[in-house]
C-alpha cells in the first residue's frame, strides 16, 4: 500500500468514528514527531500494538480485501507484563470489501455492529485439519443460541451481535446498499501476530509504499517496538 493512501484511509477513518460520537484515546492521535519524543512509559502500547492497524492482508487491493482496525486496549497472550484478560477494538467495513475467511486460535471474541449499514458475515467451523467443517454452527447472538448451517450468511443490523468462540471460521463484509459499518470487537487478549489462521494463505500486515510522510503511525510502527 502507498503510505498515501494509508494516511486517507486513516483521515476517513478518524472522521467516521468521530461522526458515530465516539472519542478514540490520545495515542490514537498522536503524530509521528510525538512518538518521537515518547519513553518506556509507552511500552504497553507499542508492545500489545494499540493503535492505528489499516490491512490489505498483504494482497494490494484494499478496497476488495481489507479492513481498518484500531486497538483501543488488550492485555498479553504470551506473557503477564499486561494483565489485562480482555481486548476491545474499533473496525471499518466498507461496502465491496471482505475481511477474509479466518479464525483464531485462543482469542473468544464479541463482534458488534455499532453503527451504519448491515454487517454480514458468514460463519464456519474448523474441522480436524483447519478446513471448512460442513457441521451446523452454533454462536451466542446477544445472549441467545442461534445454530445455523454452515457457511449461512447473518445479517446484523446496528446494536446486534454475536460471539465467536476460537477455531470458529468467519468472514464479514458491509451489505451491499447499506453503508460503511463501525464495528466493535471486545474479546480476550489479541494477539494478530500468532493468533490468526486464514483459510487461504496471505499476510496479516501490509508492505507499505513511502510516497510521502507518515500522518500517524500504525501499530507496527512505533520507535523503540522490534520489527516484526
Amino acid at each position: 500500500m502507498k503510505r498515501s493512501e494509508i494516511n486517507r484511509i486513516i483521515r476517513e477513518a478518524a472522521a467516521l468514528i468521530a461522526s458515530h460520537h465516539f472519542a478514540l484515546p490520545p495515542f490514537a492521535r498522536w503524530t509521528p514527531e510525538e512518538w518521537a519524543q515518547k519513553g518506556s512509559e509507552c511500552h504497553e502500547i507499542r508492545d500489545n500494538m494499540l493503535g492505528w492497524d489499516i490491512t490489505d492482508y498483504g494482497l494490494g487491493r484494499f478496497e476488495e480485501v481489507g479492513l481498518v482496525l484500531v486497538t483501543l486496549r488488550t492485555g498479553s497472550q504470551r506473557d503477564g507484563r499486561y494483565p489485562k484478560p480482555y481486548a476491545e477494538k474499533l473496525l471499518i467495513s466498507r461496502e465491496g470489501q471482505v475481511c477474509p475467511m479466518h479464525f483464531h486460535h485462543v482469542k473468544t471474541e464479541d463482534i458488534i455492529n455499532r453503527g451504519g449499514g448491515v454487517l454480514m458475515m458468514a460463519l464456519y467451523n474448523a474441522d480436524a485439519d483447519d478446513g471448512l467443517a460442513d457441521t451446523d454452527v452454533t454462536v451466542s447472538a446477544d445472549g441467545g443460541v442461534l445454530t445455523v448451517p454452515a457457511g449461512t450468511e447473518l445479517e446484523l443490523h446496528p446494536g446486534q451481535s454475536v460471539t465467536l468462540p476460537p477455531r470458529m471460521y468467519h468472514a464479514f463484509w458491509a451489505k451491499a446498499g447499506s453503508g460503511t459499518v463501525l464495528i466493535g470487537e471486545v474479546s480476550a487478549c489479541n494477539d494478530d501476530v500468532t493468533d490468526n489462521r486464514f483459510l487461504e494463505p496471505m499476510g496479516r500486515f501490509p508492505s507499505i509504499e513511502e510516497d510521502e510522510p507518515p500522518f500517524r503511525l500504525l501499530c507496527t510502527e512505533y520507535p523503540g517496538r522490534a520489527a516484526l
